[in-house]
């Protein structure tokens, strides 16, 4: 697989997915209460300075915003055959942030790390490595719609692939039978150490694979150390699980030391994971800095 460049830039900047949720007030807020937390996420990402943003992923948990639009799950237990959604799950959203900016990726949660979080309540599926896949296959009309609508990349979530809980050959076949439905550059993002399954995870046909390193520091070794297969690398360089704001050159000094692994063209700078929990004023600030600081070592280059 030859690299894929998603834009014609030098370590452009991303984001997870997530950020958090400011709801609005007044008469819209009625019919759409989140509407208002989509443009807060939009506008936010624009204004921190990010090239790739999302729609701030605002309408619920990676599990439920999905699982709860496919027949066959109820109340997050598989009842029966698990079937596509009847309509788009992402894409209003989504189409909101292309409205507002060229640059925007689809996300989908991974099917591993839906049917671990799922419940299973039909004898129709004898584990969760079927629902897995059942769930792949319901999964490709929103992953088309999102490649219709005009998305630059296509993001699928499966942080449980460096849990050692999930089969990580089923884990493959159903993030590629998602893959193999579109034309898009895509990125599989996992969260966690990765020590023990890199090398499993080389192997996905995505993209970009997109782990953290601000948080997994022993990450950046163990896959230096490894040929990536003509993949691009998403550098978790902000730490999403806590308030605190690196500065510029904290941050700085963590795209430095990747741009010392890899070239820096291979390299998408992001937050190791979603800002869902972080206050607005965290996130935003993060984001920023993460912006300002690779913009600065873009310079440096």
């Amino acid at each position: 697989m030859s690299k894929a460049y998603v834009i014609d830039k030098v370590l452009p900047t991303t984001v997870v997915g997530s950020y958090p949720v400011v709801k609005g007030s007044g008469l819209r807020s009625i019919f759409d209460p989140l509407h208002a937390a989509v443009e807060t996420a939009v506008a936010d990402q624009i204004g921190a300075g990010i090239d790739i943003i999302s729609d701030g992923q605002v309408r619920g948990d990676m599990i439920s915003a999905f699982a709860s639009k496919l027949p066959g799950i109820r109340d997050q237990e598989v009842i029966g055959k698990i079937q596509p959604a009847a309509g788009a799950i992402t894409v209003n959203d989504t189409k909101y942030a292309l409205s507002k900016f060229p640059e925007v990726k689809g996300i989908i949660t991974g099917p591993s790390t839906l049917s671990h979080g799922l419940h299973l309540s039909s004898h129709m599926y004898r584990n969760k490595e079927e629902v897995a896949l059942d769930l792949a296959a319901a999964l490709i009309i929103e992953a088309r719609s999102l490649e219709t609508a005009g998305v630059t990349l296509l993001q699928i979530d499966e942080p449980i692939l460096s849990t050692g809980i999930a089969d990580l050959g089923i884990g493959r076949q159903a993030v590629e039978t998602i893959v193999s439905s579109v034309r898009i550059p895509t990125c599989m993002h996992v969260c966690g150490n990765t020590a023990g399954v890199i090398d499993d995870l080389l192997k996905f046909n995505v993209s970009i694979l997109d782990l953290e390193f601000s948080n997994n520091l022993p990450n950046l070794e163990t896959i230096s150390r490894r040929d990536l297969t003509g993949k691009m690398l998403g550098f978790g360089c902000v730490d999403s699980s806590s308030e605190v704001v690196e500065t510029v050159p904290e941050i700085k000094k963590r795209i430095g030391k990747a741009v010392e692994y890899f070239d820096p063209k291979i390299l998408l700078i992001d937050p190791d994971c979603g800002m869902r929990m972080r206050s607005r004023e965290s996130a935003y600030r993060k984001l920023k800095n993460m912006c300002d600081a690779a913009r600065e070592v873009r310079t440096a280059l």
